[in-house]
């Protein structure tokens, strides 16, 4: 009998198929930089725009320097929006949280290693309440350390700037990272989507698919325009090669 961790490959694989070019990745804007007062009209311009997730910064003022919202947002947000959720929780001891999380409507759930002392456990813990599994790492955090985590994962998050603030200069030299992630995914599961989270623009969207990068995490480069469907379109259009 198959256990809860070997259903990430057959998972992922219903989601991939969205992506519609061998050479795209989907689009998840991040409410982070999105206008609070405004924040339903915004996500319904996003989605109408043809965004393929929402994006959840869940931050503690503890693991990083900021302080974001919790379920009670994430569960506003999941009333207003048929999207697929993406909690992304830079908190520690994020396995106090996972079942709010998913109480609040969470479809996806992303913790960072370097919060997480027994990472398997809270990986087995987030797929047996029902969301899929994410991991995530700082750019200080080498590559080779998700080795051991990657059978069990749908998702691997690479921030390319230090999490804890929207808006921030992309971190070049996480390129090199991204490429060294794509090929460990296609060596033990490549059902694994390759996210990539900070700094993230139609200037160098291109430049991260090439990279392995499957979905690309847009904040300021989106809300933070004029027009925000049509910063979203040209982020699609530059991310589909």
């Amino acid at each position: 009998m198959s256990s809860s961790w070997d259903r990430a490959g057959k998972n992922n694989h219903q989601l991939r198929t969205s992506v519609k070019k061998k050479n795209s990745a989907l689009i998840a804007p991040s409410v982070l930089s999105a206008d609070l007062l405004r924040l339903e009209q915004q996500i319904r311009i996003v989605e109408r725009a043809g965004a393929d997730w929402i994006h959840l910064d869940i931050m503690d003022g503890h693991f990083v320097p900021n302080i974001t919202f919790g379920p009670v947002v994430v569960q506003a947000i999941r009333r207003c929006t048929k999207l697929p959720l993406d909690a992304h929780l830079m908190v520690e001891k994020p396995g106090r949280f996972l079942k709010n999380f998913r109480e609040a409507g969470a479809d996806r759930l992303t913790v960072h290693m370097e919060s997480c002392p027994h990472l398997h456990r809270i990986v087995q813990q987030i797929r047996e309440l029902g969301m899929r599994p994410g991991v995530t790492l700082n750019p200080s955090t080498p590559a080779a350390a998700l080795k051991p985590i990657l059978p069990y994962v749908d998702l691997i998050l690479v921030m390319t700037v230090n999490p804890g603030f929207g808006g921030q200069k992309f971190i070049t030299s996480m390129l090199g990272k991204i490429r060294e992630i794509n090929r460990m995914i296609k060596e033990s599961n490549p059902a694994i989507l390759l996210e990539v989270d900070g700094g993230v623009s139609a200037d160098n969207a291109a430049q991260l698919v090439e990279a392995g990068a499957r979905v690309l995490v847009a904040g300021n480069s989106i809300f933070g325009k004029p027009n925000i469907g049509q910063a979203l379109r040209k982020l699609r259009k530059a991310a589909s090669l």
